[in-house]
């Protein structure tokens, strides 16, 4: 027989997983609801899908939290590592991972002391890249032609600028309108600048000359699109000369840092970017009374000078009446020097023609010259007629009487030429002895015919040299000394 007691049933309730996990979420979601929870945003990921991934954390807990992609465009801040924020959204779990999660929808940040500091680190950063330094800014243009204003077109800044242009010096204005501040809006504020900078100069739309980025006042909050780091750079990097004006005068976002110059009011920029007609009239007359005032002034000292110099001047009127007294006195001399000038020159014809032969004995000397010539000329010619007629028995005769005529015709040939070469004056500077002559080639035989200083030419046998002779002074010292003697 079985003693053993049936077993009772227990009193604890029995659930699936899914069933207690069910059980759980609805009573976090019941008991909480919807939550604001302040921490300091960590562990951030943005996948491929579209959601972000973070943590809130602060000194003693860790709240692991989601934004899905829907709430992303919705957020008016963006999310960041080290940033305290404020989230507000519904406590969810997570059956899969058994854990709960914060499931966000809303953004903010956890008050300003918060934005100060991502301010002040963002402010920070792009100082050391250098993008706010002063070297960097540019010149406003004095009188621009077009003027480009980034700003919302429902707010009052664009009226306030148009009215301010308007009244000082109305010049074209091109709007791009953008939002001032919510999501999405420093994408805006960024794209707008940079479109300004990429119009061509020549383009339908004309490039402005000079921009202004405005908005009126508000929280810091609201003026955080300008402190966004896309909007800064994009500021820096415009090539157009930049005027900001956000906020009120004692507003200042990191736009200023960047721009060329910094408005306090939209009005101010407006101000800056185009001067008062009035005041550029009043310019110009003041201008052109300082010009004439100094035309005048010079023209003073002009007259001045010219009355000192006319003092310093001699009598013209007396110079001009002497000058033509003189001039007639030599036309009076000139006239009677003329015919003086003939008669000296008639006597002297008359002296010499004596001494001039007459033409018809130069005529009569050229005639006896020319029949000398034709007498030698008939001469040459018998003798060339004579020996063309011998030359056949010339050319009878025998080879050996005239091989032995050539020899001894040779013979005394060379014996002249040795003799001819004994007395050449070359055989004797080829001894050693020199050829003096002056510069025009004419010989020099005596020391004394050559006065100091004489340019000398001294040939030798294997070519010739230029000298300057000393005086004949120092040659008779060099042939008492027993040398040749010589002029150098």
């Amino acid at each position: 027989m079985d003693t053993t007691p049936p077993r009772t049933a227990p009193n604890i309730p029995e659930f699936a997983v899914s069933e207690i996990a069910g059980a759980i979420r609805r009573t976090l979601e019941d008991a909480f609801g919807r939550v604001r929870v302040r921490g300091e945003i960590t562990e951030l990921k943005r996948y491929p899908s579209g959601h972000i991934y973070l943590s809130l954390k602060d000194e003693n807990a860790k709240l692991e939290s989601v934004i899905w992609k829907t709430s992303v465009p919705r957020l008016s801040i963006k999310p960041e590592n080290g940033v305290e924020v404020i989230a507000t959204g519904k406590i969810g779990t997570y059956a899969d991972r058994s854990k709960y999660q914060l499931v966000i929808d809303r953004l903010e940040y956890a008050g300003e002391g918060a934005l100060l500091a991502r301010i002040e680190k963002l402010r920070l950063r792009l100082l050391e890249e250098g993008l706010f330094a002063p070297e960097r800014k540019r010149r406003l243009p004095l009188l621009p032609r077009v003027i480009g204003v980034v700003t919302s077109e429902r707010g009052a800044v664009i009226q306030d600028i148009r009215t301010t242009i308007a009244r000082r010096f109305p010049r074209r204005l091109i709007l791009w309108p953008v939002p001032v501040q919510g999501t999405g809006s420093a994408e805006q504020i960024a794209a707008a600048i940079r479109g300004f900078g990429a119009l061509p100069p020549d383009g339908p739309v004309p490039r402005p000359d000079v921009l202004i980025v405005a908005r009126g006042g508000g929280s810091l909050e609201d003026l955080m699109a300008f402190n966004e780091e896309i909007v800064v750079r994009a500021a820096a990097d415009s090539p157009i000369p930049l005027i900001s004006a956000v906020g009120h005068e004692t507003d200042t976002t990191l736009i200023d840092f960047a721009s060329d110059r910094r408005a306090p009011t939209p009005t101010a920029a407006a101000e800056m970017a185009i001067p008062a007609r009035a005041d550029l009239l009043a310019d110009l007359a003041q201008t052109g009374a300082r010009l004439l005032q100094a035309g005048r002034a010079l023209l003073d000292r002009a007259r001045r000078r010219l009355m000192m110099a006319e003092r310093g001047l001699p009598d013209l009127p007396g110079i001009l009446g002497a000058m033509r007294q003189r001039l007639e006195d030599r036309g009076e001399r000139l006239t009677v020097a003329l015919p003086a000038l003939v008669e000296r020159k008639r006597g002297a014809l008359a002296r010499i023609a004596p001494r001039l032969p007459h033409p018809r004995e130069g005529i009569a000397a050229r005639r006896a010259v020319l029949g000398l010539l034709r007498q030698r000329a008939d001469a040459a010619m018998r003798r060339q007629m004579a020996r063309a007629q011998a030359a056949p028995a010339i050319a009878r005769l025998s080879p050996a009487p005239v091989s032995a005529l050539v020899r001894e015709k040779r013979a005394r040939l060379e014996g002249l030429v040795a003799r001819l070469e004994g007395v050449s004056y070359q055989a004797v500077l080829a001894r050693g002895f020199a050829l003096v002559s002056d510069a025009e080639g004419a010989p020099l035989t005596s020391a004394a015919a050559v006065p100091p200083g004489e340019r000398l030419v001294l040939t030798f046998g294997d070519g010739a040299v230029n000298a300057t002779a000393e005086g004949a002074k120092a040659g008779r010292k060099k042939r008492e000394s027993g040398d040749q003697g010589a002029l150098l």
